[in-house]
């Protein structure tokens, strides 16, 4: 296969999950008592976490989901930035996220933010990250995708944080299906060029 042929290929490959990856990031967390730091605990209390980041439009989608707490609800932020054995200050709205549901020891809480409004962060994340809210979400997309992001929920029985998990970076079905279209392409162009060379190898021989 001619080298051109390969580049032209990859390139398709990767032009096409790019665009599929720059419309929307989603990232994931499973919630646990033992992820909390720096005091682990042993709830019953399980939850899960999805962020979708959507940079072209300044949004952030937010929906949790949890049970089984050992008491009842106070308050819910995404922090950044720090590891998963490390504490950092909320990035989101402070108290807590607007509308969590508070008192009660399940439940699903369903929000979108602009990020582009300062109404939608901590004051004090940004003026930790450039003053503005473009900024601070600038910040909070990098946190997000270096995995140095968390949601927490906080109870009456754990006011630092009852369950836990740090946000990772779930790749979007379409990402995967335009990569292999540009794979198969480069595939199908490499195995015409080697059944031509059999073929004239032939054609010589005889």
């Amino acid at each position: 296969m001619k080298p051109s042929a390969l580049i032209a290929g990859c390139l398709l490959a990767a032009t096409v999950s790019g665009s599929a990856i720059a419309q929307q990031s989603i990232f994931t967390a499973e919630l646990l008592g033992s992820n909390e730091r720096p005091d682990p605990n042993n709830s019953t209390g399980t939850g899960t976490a999805t962020v979708t980041i959507d940079p072209a439009q300044g949004t952030m989608h937010v929906h949790e989901t949890f049970s089984g707490l050992s008491a009842n609800t106070t308050i819910s932020h995404i922090h950044c930035c720090a590891g998963p054995d490390a504490t950092a200050i909320p990035a989101t709205t402070v108290p807590s996220f607007p509308g969590f549901p508070v008192g009660v020891t399940a439940g699903t809480y369903d929000q979108t933010f602009n990020m582009l409004e300062a109404s939608s962060y901590n004051p004090a994340f940004i003026s930790a990250n450039g003053g503005t809210a473009a900024s601070a979400f600038d910040a909070f997309i990098t946190g997000l995708n270096n995995g140095t992001a968390y949601a927490n929920i906080h109870t009456e029985t754990f006011p630092a944080g009852e369950i836990r998990g740090t946000l990772v970076a779930v790749p979007e079905p379409e990402t995967y299906a335009m990569l292999l279209a540009g794979l198969a392409m480069v595939s199908m162009m490499g195995g015409g060029r080697r059944l031509f060379s059999r073929e004239d190898s032939r054609v010589r021989i005889s």
